[in-house]
C-alpha cells in the first residue's frame, strides 16, 4: 500500500488547515503543533511553579542551539540566539571590525534588513557594490574582487528567486570575501548547508518557513568570524563567567553566545525548538520538493488565467514564493476576495504573494485558483 502523500500525514501538526488554506507562510506563519504545545506547556508551568523548573529553560536554549545547528550543518558553538532576522544581520554588519578601502556587496532587490544596515555603512563612508539578484555570476564574481563582505537573501522576499547559495559561495572563498545570507524565506522549506557551500554568517528569525514564534531567531556565525565581529549590544550574558553575579570579568564567551546580551525569549526558544525538531523529524530534503512542486502549480494556474508571474522561475531558482498580478486588477482587492473565500495571500507592492508550506494539498492550490477573478 502507497504511502499517503506528506500533506496528508502531517495535516494534523497544522489545525490552521480546520480554517483556511494559507498560503502566507513568507509573511507570519501558522504555528505547528509541537511549537504551539511547546509554548503553552510552558506559560502552564510558570503559571503553577514560576521558575522553578529554570534547568528545562537551559536545555532548552541548548537544545534549540544543537538543532538550529543540525539544520545548517553546523556546529552548537557557531548557534547565537536573536529576536529576529534584523539582529542578526545588524550584529555583523555593525560589530565587523571594518577598515579604511573595505567595500561590501550587496543586492538592490532585498528586504530592508538586509539593505538598510549595508546602506547605512555606505553612508559611513564604507563603499558598496549594489547588484542585482537577476546579475549573472560571472558580475558577482567581477564585484566580490577585492571586496570585504557580499550579503544576499537565500530566497527574495518578493520574486521568490532562490540564490544559487553554493556557486556565489565559490565566488566569495576564491576572493577571500566574508558570505552572509538572509535565510529567512528558505529556511525550513530548502536544505542549506554552511559548511558546503562556505558561508560565514547566517541569519533567521523562527516566524516563516519554520513554522515557529516571533521574535526568536538565530545567527549562524563561524569560528574564524568571531575574532572580527564584537558584540555591540553589551550586556550580563555577553561574559564568559555571566553564571557568576559578583563577577566583574568582562571576557567574553568564546563561541557565539557572546552576541546575547541578556534575558533569551524563553517562550520563543521553547516554540522554536521543537518547530525545528519537528522539521527534521519531516526532513527538509523531504519538504523541499513539495514546496517547489506547489509553487510550479500557482505559476502554471495563474498565468492560464492570464496572470503576471514575477520573475522567472526555474528548477534551480523557484522557491516557496509566486507573486503575480493582472492589469486592471488590485493586489489589494484581490487578497480580500481571497480572504473572504477563505484562504489567506498578501498584498505586495501591487503583486499578489503566495507561499504555501508542505502540508498545503494541490487541491488547495486548485481552490485558490478558482477564486482569482
Amino acid at each position: 500500500m502507497a504511502e499517503p502523500p506528506i500533506w496528508e500525514r502531517y495535516a494534523g501538526q497544522f489545525p490552521v488547515r480546520d480554517s483556511l488554506i494559507y498560503l502566507n507562510h513568507a509573511a507570519v506563519a501558522p504555528l505547528s503543533r509541537p511549537a504551539a504545545d511547546a509554548m503553552k506547556n510552558l506559560a502552564d508551568d510558570c503559571l503553577h511553579f514560576g521558575s522553578l523548573h529554570y534547568d528545562l529553560w537551559l536545555a532548552t536554549y541548548e537544545g534549540l542551539r544543537v538543532a538550529a545547528a543540525k539544520l545548517i550543518g553546523a556546529d552548537r558553538s557557531e548557534i547565537a540566539l536573536m529576536k529576529n532576522t534584523s539582529e542578526g544581520i545588524a550584529t555583523v554588519a555593525m560589530g565587523l571590525d571594518w577598515r579604511p578601502g573595505d567595500r561590501i556587496v550587496a543586492f538592490r532587490e532585498e528586504f530592508p534588513a538586509n539593505y538598510y544596515p549595508w546602506k547605512r555603512l555606505e553612508e559611513q563612508g564604507i563603499a558598496v557594490t549594489w547588484l542585482s539578484t537577476e546579475d549573472p555570476l560571472d558580475r558577482i564574481d567581477e564585484a566580490c574582487r577585492g571586496a570585504r563582505l557580499l550579503s544576499i537573501s537565500f530566497v527574495q522576499f518578493l520574486s521568490g528567486y532562490r540564490a544559487p547559495i553554493q556557486a556565489i559561495g565559490e565566488i566569495c572563498r576564491r576572493n577571500q570575501c566574508i558570505y552572509m545570507v538572509d535565510a529567512i524565506q528558505g529556511l525550513g522549506a530548502f536544505p542549506i548547508d554552511v559548511r558546503a557551500s562556505g558561508i560565514h554568517a547566517l541569519a533567521s528569525d523562527g516566524h516563516k518557513w519554520l513554522l515557529g514564534p516571533e521574535g526568536c531567531g538565530i545567527l549562524y556565525i563561524n569560528q574564524e568570524l568571531l575574532a572580527h565581529v564584537k558584540p555591540v549590544e553589551f550586556g550580563w550574558t555577553n561574559v564568559a563567567g555571566y553564571n557568576d553575579y559578583a563577577s566583574r570579568d568582562m571576557a567574553l564567551r568564546e563561541d557565539a553566545g557572546r552576541y546575547e546580551c541578556g534575558t533569551l525569549n524563553t517562550i520563543g526558544c521553547f516554540g522554536l525548538r521543537a518547530s525545528i525538531e519537528f522539521l527534521l523529524e519531516v526532513g527538509v530534503g523531504e519538504i523541499a520538493p513539495v514546496v517547489q512542486n506547489l509553487g510550479d502549480r500557482i505559476r502554471e494556474g495563474v498565468e492560464a488565467k492570464g496572470y503576471e508571474v514575477l520573475g522567472h522561475r526555474t528548477p534551480e531558482t523557484g522557491a516557496g514564493i509566486v507573486s503575480f498580478r493582472k492589469a486592471g486588477l488590485e493586489d489589494k482587492e484581490i487578497v480580500r476576495k481571497l480572504r473572504a473565500a477563505g484562504i489567506s495571500a498578501a498584498p505586495r507592492a501591487g503583486w499578489v504573494r503566495t507561499s504555501p508550506h508542505f502540508y498545503i494539498s494541490p487541491d488547495d492550490i486548485d481552490r485558490m485558483l478558482e477564486e482569482l477573478p
